[in-house]
């Protein structure tokens, strides 16, 4: 079964997912909250309660929606050190500027999830690896926080405040980000002075 543009809906998928899959192609054409319970229903094959009973609200559907687009559309390409996890979130900003649709569903999903996340995410626990390797001296707590800082300002969320705030585009809100995660490292980074692309170059200690 053919979804959006190219992209194939394996044939045997659980139900949730199809409900998303068909959400997301959805989207390209509406916006989510015209979406209605019936028409996901009738597009899977199942009733409207049934998918009540797997995304209860809006909120729900809403947050698995943006889940699937965050994997599906805007993966974090892989990082180890500090400037590969720059230049990751470079590469998404890029993406998220390709298709803002999908970025301000993320975006929007991040600002009222109903589930709130209790457990870290692999994008939160790559980035505490990522810094806990290249800076072993770092304790847990503020590992942590650098993390959840900079998982922030690699967000779609950040991306839509300037985006919407500011008129920002791709390479300036890449800008804005790399001197919020550089005041967010400075306790953990040594700064070498040369300029990268209007940035200052990172080098860790």
């Amino acid at each position: 079964m053919a979804v959006g543009k190219g992209r194939m809906m394996p044939e045997a998928v659980d139900t949730p997912t199809a409900i998303l899959v068909h959400a997301v192609a959805a989207l390209r054409e509406n916006p989510l909250d015209d979406i209605s319970y019936r028409t996901l229903g009738d597009a899977v094959g199942v009733s409207e309660r049934t998918v009540y009973r797997h995304f209860p609200t809006r909120s729900h559907l809403l947050e698995g929606v943006a889940g699937w687009i965050e994997s599906t559309e805007f993966p974090m390409p892989p990082f180890v050190t500090v400037p590969e996890f720059m230049e990751a979130s470079r590469a998404r900003f890029r993406a998220f500027d390709a298709a803002p649709a999908f970025a301000f569903v993320c975006a929007r999903a991040a600002s009222i999830s109903p589930t709130g996340e209790p457990e870290p995410t692999f994008f939160t626990r790559a980035l505490v690896a990522m810094l806990a390797t290249n800076h072993p001296s770092v304790n847990e707590r503020d590992l942590r926080r650098v993390a959840a800082s900079l998982r922030y300002f690699a967000s779609a969320q950040f991306w839509a405040r300037m985006r919407t705030g500011f008129e920002m585009s791709a390479p300036a809100i890449a800008d804005a980000f790399d001197r919020a995660a550089a005041e967010v490292l400075k306790d953990i980074i040594v700064f070498t002075g040369t300029e990268v692309d209007g940035a200052p170059r990172r080098t860790p200690r």
